[in-house]
């Protein structure tokens, strides 16, 4: 596979270059390659890498991130070399995933035959945004975006469903007709796919038990004192129904437990994991047995640093 071209070479200029001469830059280059005006081979390529340089270069943070570890901070395969990373450390389960775009054939079968922009946005809505939705030259024209509701469970499972869109026919009138649109199994909340000649943006509902992080899915579980300690083999919840997990002894409240390939289904291909958080319940009232039993274990453990 060959190197990744340098960011600052693809717009042709420094890092010292300012935020205007880095946008000036892009605009006079995107302009140039689009594919509606530039017909030569790899145009489309050309393209999406000054599209994808610009969105670094422009962005404070990750220019810092990319002057500091190069291509490999945005690398999904880099094993988390860089803070944007795969593996990058410090990773918030409870936060909000990027906006990925995909393309998606609704036709044999609805298998996925195009590809997605690696996190970065897609080279031609970022045109839009630049050049404020028209073009500066006749062709292009923006895709028609709809936004589609899902129920947790018809982002994990996929569904189809059928939308209203309206379309201009060769007398300029506007007509409105039915399409059936296949969900793939794995969309989640801001996936945007296009199929066809529409984009559609997927607004998926919060699950009252999990919650998502692309492909990977975290819940929790409460046991009590003695299950921490002694261990169990408890039933918890998956997208996929119900799984028996094994609680080792001496477990620590706040740990998490992972069921590989027990998470939601990934438009890339595979599964990804379940992560269960443990959480200790304390008892708000003891019985008299109860409370003898734990006095006498306070006692036991006394010249201990702690139960656990």
């Amino acid at each position: 596979m060959a190197a990744k071209k340098d960011y600052y070479d693809i717009l042709g200029i420094t890092k010292n270059s300012s935020e205007a001469e880095i946008k000036s830059a892009y605009r006079k280059l995107a302009r140039k390659h689009h594919p509606d005006i530039d017909k030569s081979a790899g145009a489309a390529e050309r393209f999406k890498e000054i599209s994808e340089a610009y969105q670094v270069l422009s962005d404070t943070q990750k220019k810092g991130a990319y002057d500091q570890f190069g291509h490999a901070a945005f690398d999904r395969g880099a094993g988390g070399t860089g803070p944007f990373g795969a593996g990058a450390g410090g990773f918030n389960p409870f936060g909000q995933g990027g906006f990925r775009t995909y393309t998606w054939s609704t036709g044999g079968g609805g298998s996925n035959t195009g590809f997605d922009f690696g996190g970065f946005e897609d080279p031609f809505d970022l045109f839009e945004q630049i050049f404020g939705g028209a073009s500066p030259f006749g062709g292009f024209s923006r895709r028609p975006t709809y936004q589609m509701n899902l129920i947790f469970d018809e982002a994990i499972k996929g569904v189809t469903k059928e939308i209203e869109i309206e379309q201009r026919n060769q007398k300029g009138t506007i007509e409105r007709k039915r399409m059936k649109i296949k969900v793939p199994a794995g969309v989640t909340n801001g996936t945007k796919i296009r199929f066809g000649d529409i984009d559609i943006v997927f607004q998926v509902e919060r699950h009252p038990e999990f919650i998502r992080e692309g492909a990977d899915v975290f819940s929790d579980i409460r046991v009590s004192i003695p299950q921490l300690v002694l261990g169990e083999t408890l039933e918890v919840n998956t997208v996929g129904g119900k799984v028996k997990v094994k609680l080792p002894a001496a477990t620590q409240p706040g740990s998490l437990v992972k069921l590989k390939g027990k998470g939601a289904p990934s438009l890339r291909g595979g599964y990804g994991d379940h992560y269960v958080r443990v959480n200790v319940s304390i008892p708000k009232t003891l019985s008299k047995q109860e409370k003898e039993l734990y006095e006498k274990l306070k006692e036991l453990s006394s010249n201990k640093k702690g139960w656990f």
